[in-house]
């Protein structure tokens, strides 16, 4: 593994960068450090960015037969990560079963340039030319309860046939992923107090800038959209749930819309005089900010997608799992063959929305192997 990870991170120079602190920015420096494989010790999305430390963005542990790669969000999003972890699966493969694979080595799928993999993507296709306008962020409803010792993560990790869900999202004539976000609502709605339904149920979806825009950055290449519902205001059955966030996809992911999403953030970072904002305050008005930012947003929702390796490899791995550092309860989701993996992470000792959720999956005939930390 060692072996691997030394062959993976030359393919990828950006992940030997480290945060720096500035006069007016955090900015990456280069280094030299050479990332060291460890056995797994410590809480799953624990801190990786520490202020006053020269450190790497991530790290490569394992347990038994698992292999897992955590990085800080600022290093990449999940695209890149998935690329820099198939990566490391591929040599960690050809350096163990050299005399299966010797004769067969399998080019990898992502094959761009180190220019390419290091390219800023939000700076090469920002114009300044579309704004959309900062829309007013009503208050959503919050997730309360009872937080976990030092905030550790809590992940219930469900795998279950991807047909069977695709089948069950059929039977609404929708996609996979508005149906688990249909059913995400729904299973937050569920634990509502009354006096509290009178605030939308909103949730943040990331979406792959990289499907409006050609780019094969491993760096950071996402937006986000809103999906809201107010079950004080409309119904509370499942097929108008699943309706209304099929419309709002629809709506939110308009190529335009994306696009002056994308600028009106770009134009925050180019504007000159933020750009001379001294750091300390510059960190005062970005709390504030993601506090705003924060008050609109009940949780989150994330598909990574299908995730695909030569077949030569594909007996050797069983399946894949995505887990993110959250603020309350959220979903990341992927599949691999045919096993959809959706993984829960919260900080909250509370799990009745996790077990609204997976409950109603089986309730469809969907068979479901849940895990858990």
């Amino acid at each position: 593994m060692q072996q691997a990870l030394d062959k993976t991170i030359e393919y990828f120079p950006w992940y030997k960068s480290v945060l720096r602190k500035g006069a007016f920015w955090y900015y990456f420096e280069g280094s030299n450090i050479r990332p060291i494989v460890e056995e797994e010790s410590e809480p799953v999305c624990g801190r990786i960015y520490f202020e006053n430390r020269r450190n790497l963005l991530f790290r490569v542990v394992y347990y038994k037969n698992r292999i897992n790669f955590e990085a800080f969000h600022a290093l990449s999003d999940g695209a890149g990560g998935i690329w820099f972890l198939k990566t490391l699966i591929y040599y960690y493969l050809t350096i163990k079963y050299e005399d299966k694979f010797q004769e067969c080595m399998p080019k990898l799928d992502y094959s761009a340039s180190k220019s390419q993999k290091m390219d800023d993507s939000f700076l090469k296709y920002y114009t300044g030319k579309i704004r959309r306008k900062r829309e007013f962020i009503e208050k959503a409803y919050k997730i309360h309860g009872t937080k976990r010792e030092e905030y550790r993560m809590l992940i219930l990790e469900g795998s279950m046939s991807a047909k069977a869900v695709l089948n069950a999202a059929h039977d609404y004539n929708t996609s996979l992923t508005v149906y688990l976000t249909a059913l995400l609502l729904y299973s937050i709605y569920k634990g509502m107090p009354e006096k509290k339904k009178k605030h939308p149920v909103v949730l943040s979806v990331p979406v792959n800038m990289r499907n409006f825009f050609e780019s094969e950055s491993a760096r950071n290449f996402f937006s986000t959209i809103n999906i809201a519902y107010n079950f004080s205001k409309d119904s509370t059955e499942f097929n108008d749930i699943v309706q209304s966030v099929s419309d709002s996809f629809k709506r939110e992911l308009d190529e335009e819309r994306i696009k002056g999403h994308m600028e009106r953030l770009i134009a925050l970072e180019q504007n000159a005089l933020i750009r001379v904002v001294p750091l300390p305050l510059k960190n005062i008005i970005l709390r504030f900010s993601d506090r705003m930012n924060e008050r609109g947003i009940t949780s989150s929702i994330s598909n990574v997608g299908i995730i695909a390796v030569p077949k030569e490899f594909k007996s050797y791995i069983h399946h894949f799992a995505v887990y993110t550092s959250a603020r309350r309860p959220q979903i990341t989701l992927c599949s691999y063959g045919d096993i959809l993996t959706i993984s829960f992470s919260s900080p909250l000792v509370e799990t009745d929305i996790q077990k609204t959720f997976f409950k109603t999956l089986t309730e469809k005939g969907i068979k479901v192997d849940l895990v858990s930390n």
